[in-house]
């Protein structure tokens, strides 16, 4: 199982923010976020926001540090990536 994390480069809510990413699958991901006490309202379609003082924690738990176009680069390869104004096809 591998988890990534970008810097907490990303302003928002008075704080900095980091994403955390899987290239596997939402179930990988969702499962790490649930052992580090994230809760799923944090998810934001294809990571979670993560605030800048829980950086160590997911470090620590086995995150992967990784540059932000690398989370990006990540998440398209694995076809894990939504964009912002993408909806679902029905079908």
């Amino acid at each position: 199982m591998t988890v990534y994390i970008d810097p907490p480069d990303w302003p928002g809510h008075g704080r900095m923010w980091s994403h955390l990413v899987s290239d596997v699958s939402y179930d990988e991901l969702h499962r790490f976020a649930e052992g580090l006490g994230v809760p799923r309202r944090a998810f934001e379609r294809d990571h979670y926001d993560l605030p800048s003082h829980r950086y160590a924690d997911a470090v620590a738990a086995g995150a992967v540090e990784v540059r932000s176009r690398e989370v990006v680069r990540l998440l398209r390869a694995s076809g894990l990536r939504r964009p912002k104004g993408l909806r679902a096809r029905r079908g």
